[in-house]
């Protein structure tokens, strides 16, 4: 399979390393909340053989993969066509109530960036796209045919944290007033004309702009703050979540889910802590862990991640 050949899970070893307190019992599951093309899965349920394994995805291409890929497990593999925050709503239809690890690898999967024709890159031209739910009606290209100046301005600048945002949003109310934009190259060229030169050199311009688009198309963010509370409501005790994020916005989501939750709540003010508002989870690193430069050489696509990691110590209040 030549997605299988080219698709390398980033930080599969300190993955395994962290989660693998949590998988040693016969019962252990683990849920895999981005599947993609199962490269983290496969190896989990190699090195557990007594593992279940529960894979959410969006991406009915990754899903097809991966279900081909795993097939070899047999029983052992659940999947489950769903975007990660109906997370509760995939273990009840399984009949799962707790689980004992939980694996979200996020932003575009290889397969996403790799198809072309799926419009993710903004340096291969390509239809507008940019759905990671092919069955989901919202595209890219009806987002910069629609949105209005003002609503494009706040897509570029809170999801890409553009500062050219108002200069680009104009660009393209005016440009597709005579010329409707369904091409990637388009975009791009639009995006670099209006883009001083001194700028240019900083980057390409118009990373921030697709990264945006994309974000708006799938409402990762959005997503990901309902999907991190209900993956901890999940976790058994001593059961631990891993989390790679990929920019900076979605790892601030992450960090903040997982610091309120290994928080204290009980009230200022009184002498002692109850048992009732003790932490639900501990934190297992200090902050958030880069990969090696090892790792970068072998994965490019690694360096930019930033992964984060969990352990629930009490039952939910």
């Amino acid at each position: 399979m030549v997605e299988n050949q080219i698709h390398t899970p980033v930080m599969l070893e300190r993955t395994v390393e962290l989660l693998s307190p949590a998988l040693g019992r016969p019962s252990a599951v683990l849920v895999d909340a981005t599947l993609g093309m199962a490269g983290h899965a496969e190896a989990f349920l190699e090195r557990f053989p007594e593992l279940t394994l529960v894979g959410l995805d969006r991406d009915t291409d990754a899903l097809a993969i991966a279900a081909e890929r795993l097939a070899r497990f047999g029983d052992r593999v659940h999947l489950v066509h769903t975007v990660y925050d109906r997370f509760s709503e995939a273990l009840d239809s399984l009949g799962i109530d707790k689980v004992s690890g939980i694996l979200f690898d996020l932003g575009v999967s290889s397969l996403q960036l790799d198809r072309v024709e799926r419009g993710f890159s903004y340096s291969k031209d390509a239809p507008l796209d940019m759905r990671m739910d092919a069955t989901s009606p919202l595209t890219a290209e009806r987002i910069l045919a629609d949105y209005s100046q003002t609503e494009l301005r706040r897509i570029f600048w809170e999801y890409g944290e553009e500062r050219l945002a108002q200069r680009y949003a104009k660009r393209i109310v005016e440009s597709r007033a005579t010329t409707p934009l369904v091409r990637s190259a388009q975009l791009v060229e639009l995006i670099t004309a209006a883009t001083p030169v001194a700028v240019q050199r900083n980057g390409h311009p118009a990373k921030r702009v697709f990264q945006a688009l994309r974000i708006e198309v799938n409402q990762e963010l959005s997503v990901l703050e309902r999907a991190i509370p209900a993956a901890i409501d999940a976790l058994e005790v001593k059961g631990r979540i891993v989390v790679l994020a990929y920019q900076s916005l979605e790892d601030r989501i992450v960090k903040r889910a997982l610091a309120a939750a290994s928080s204290s709540t009980t009230p200022a003010g009184l002498p002692i802590e109850l048992p009732e508002h003790r932490a639900e989870l501990t934190l297992l690193l200090r902050g958030a862990e880069l990969a090696t430069d090892d790792e970068k050489d072998i994965n490019p696509r690694s360096a930019p991640v930033r992964l984060r990691a969990a352990e629930r110590v009490r039952k939910a209040a």
